[in-house]
């Protein structure tokens, strides 16, 4: 049996997408795991690597406003432990998540092939923040530009995504969505007695994609609908600030999350599924997040401001409605035109396309990319 490294600097049990190629591979080829924690995965080895000490990390990189890229790159102390660790395991092939894992798979391949896995849109992915742009962007455009190439095959998010990636290196990645396990369950289904319209939102919250838009959308609406916030608790001093925002709101709810494989059980108990994010970056424009997959999962309806990504699916599949602007008030008006009648439509609309929009689809696509890069 052929053996495949899949190698992550993140959490391999809370990263969606590495989890799901981790549980992927694993049925048809040994798999050896990396990251900073074990996947909770049966049937694989897991090799852990350290955490960056993010101060030192932030100081080191001011060496970045000279461009001294390569030597900065190897010298990173998460770096540097991974080549210790990885330098002599042997593999067919590595399959290595994000830009910063790039160039150290190639390192240790010996042989093995390389398939990279752009999660984001490298050079662009916090060109909100201005030390970013001064301090990383030159270098990820370096990186990008030096090693993807080198890869023999390359996956991404969404279109939009691999058309700049496209534009920029030469390479046209195959887009493998951030879409989860196919789901087995009914839409929760209501009459419209009197019901509150319970809308949901679940995930990492953060100042730049302006979370408390959300928030705010509540003063647009009337007594018929409630929020939901499910939030991980990664920003607390941004969570806070949302709970002080919200705190003279009675038809608010801040609850705890859950594990990631639960979500859309969990969800289905809701009848839309809302997201405004602030286009602040390339990526944020472009986003189609794990959480828009696992709305159709819960089989909820969609409430969404006009990401491209996002809004073409939710059009196309008529799976609920898309604002006409970024703020709180166009998204309002669009959810006041709802009741449950037209919410059943498109909780059945996306029982419809549940199947389509699962991982089964991207799992085909990996297993045929992994084997064509193989040459099975």
């Amino acid at each position: 049996m052929k053996t495949i490294v899949i190698l992550s600097f993140s959490d391999l049990a809370t990263d969606p997408r590495v989890n799901r190629q981790i549980r992927f591979l694993r049925e048809h080829y040994r798999v050896i795991a990396v990251g900073l924690e074990y996947p909770q995965v049966e049937n694989v080895q897991f090799i852990q690597i350290i955490k960056k000490r993010v101060f030192f990390y932030l100081f080191s990189s001011f060496q970045l406003l000279f461009r001294p890229f390569e030597s900065w790159y190897w010298s990173q102390r998460q770096v540097r432990d991974c080549l210790k660790k990885l330098s002599h395991i042997y593999s067919d092939l590595i399959l290595a998540n994000d830009i910063e894992t790039l160039p150290l798979a190639l390192k240790i391949a010996n042989g093995a092939k390389v398939i990279f896995d752009a999660h984001e849109y490298a050079p662009r992915e916090l060109e909100d923040l201005l030390f970013w742009r001064l301090l990383f962007q030159d270098y990820r455009i370096y990186l990008c530009k030096t090693y993807i190439p080198q890869a023999r095959g390359m996956t991404t998010v969404c279109q939009g995504i691999a058309e700049m990636y496209e534009k920029d290196t030469g390479i046209k990645p195959i887009v493998l969505t951030n879409a989860p396990d196919f789901e087995n369950i009914q839409p929760s289904l209501r009459d419209g007695r009197g019901k509150t319209i319970r809308l949901i939102y679940h995930g990492s919250v953060s100042a730049s994609r302006k979370t408390e838009k959300m928030i705010q959308m509540m003063n647009h609406l009337d007594g018929r609908f409630e929020l939901n916030l499910m939030l991980t608790d990664a920003n607390p001093g941004y969570i806070g600030r949302l709970k002080r925002l919200a705190k003279t709101k009675s038809n608010i709810h801040f609850l705890p999350p859950v594990p990631m494989r639960d979500l859309p059980r969990c969800l289905n108990q809701y009848d839309i599924g809302v997201y405004i994010l602030e286009p602040s970056s390339f990526n944020n424009f472009h986003a189609l997040p794990n959480k828009f997959f696992e709305f159709v999962q819960a089989r909820l309806a969609i409430g969404i401001a006009p990401s491209p990504e996002m809004a073409r699916i939710v059009k196309e599949y008529d799976l609920g409605v898309v604002a006409e602007d970024f703020s709180p008030e166009s998204l309002a008006t669009r959810l006041m035109d709802l009741d449950h009648g037209k919410i059943n439509y498109y909780k059945l609309q996306s029982h419809k396309v549940s199947r389509l929009m699962s991982a089964e689809q991207n799992h085909k696509i990996l297993l045929d990319l992994v084997r064509q890069v193989l040459g099975e």
